[in-house]
């Protein structure tokens, strides 16, 4: 099976693995059937070790990459990254404003809190998906740093921190009174961007090799605003904080750790 993966388009592969990262966030969805609430110790400690995983696949499958290929390609690489990652994250920075916008301006209803949740869990994985396919995309061109072994350790370590993004969503709305079988269906719609934005990815990637280094820098920056504006806060309104730091330190070793021995 493994082998058939291997030898597949790279778009292919991009969509097998932005499935698996979808699927893992259904899997985090379905712990709203067994649920109404989970622990929030738990909860917080998962966010914290997602939030480790995150931050150490942004530097270590897309940021280093990047650099590589940038230098490669001999563009002027301190300029095309630093570019590259404010501009992911001043994506995700504006989409957030817009929601804000529109929901602080009507009333705070139950219904608008809801929309809020799906929406902004739904923008934040997009990048997610995008880094991915352009991570499987890159491998077309066989440049320094693009690697099938980065690809696939980009998407179990995205995989990974998509399970409690999933109890994240269809948990909070089974509390906002929706039934356990819409919390779950909204919970898993919420990483159905992921499959999209993957194939997405690959397909600029293969059609215009000079955004490589760009694309990547830039999922990296959308990725690090994710850890930064959603996840690291959310995982520090603990009373345990110092714990729910060392879970993120256990996420970024664990991803570091893979990353390096399998490169």
């Amino acid at each position: 099976m493994i082998n058939y993966i291997i030898g597949l388009n790279p778009i292919l592969q991009a969509l097998i693995a932005t499935i698996f990262t979808w699927f893992i966030t259904l899997l985090g969805s379905m712990l709203v059937f067994f649920f109404k609430n989970v622990n929030k110790n738990i909860m917080d400690g998962m966010l914290g070790f997602a939030a480790g995983i995150m931050i150490a696949a942004s530097f270590f499958s897309l940021l280093s990459p990047a650099i590589d290929m940038a230098n490669n390609l001999k563009m002027i690489v301190p300029l095309v990254i630093t570019i590259g990652f404010f501009l992911g994250g001043l994506l995700l920075f504006i989409g957030d404003k817009i929601f804000e916008h529109f929901y602080d301006n009507k009333n705070n209803s139950s219904k608008k809190r809801i929309i809020m949740l799906i929406l902004s869990i739904t923008l934040h994985n997009i990048p997610e998906g995008l880094a991915v396919g352009v991570a499987f995309g890159s491998i077309k061109y066989g440049i320094d740093g693009a690697s099938l072994n980065n690809a696939i350790l980009l998407a179990f370590g995205i995989g990974l921190q998509n399970f409690p993004e999933g109890t994240a969503v269809s948990v909070p709305l089974r509390r906002e009174g929706l039934s356990v079988k819409k919390s779950f269906f909204y919970g898993k719609l919420s990483g159905i961007v992921e499959p999209i934005s993957g194939v997405l990815g690959a397909l600029l990637v293969l059609k215009v090799r000079l955004i490589l280094p760009f694309l990547l820098s830039f999922a990296a920056g959308a990725m690090i605003y994710v850890v930064i504006q959603e996840l690291i806060p959310a995982s520090q309104s603990n009373e345990k904080k110092d714990l729910m730091a060392l879970f993120s330190l256990l996420g970024f070793s664990l991803m570091m750790i893979l990353d390096i021995g399998l490169s």
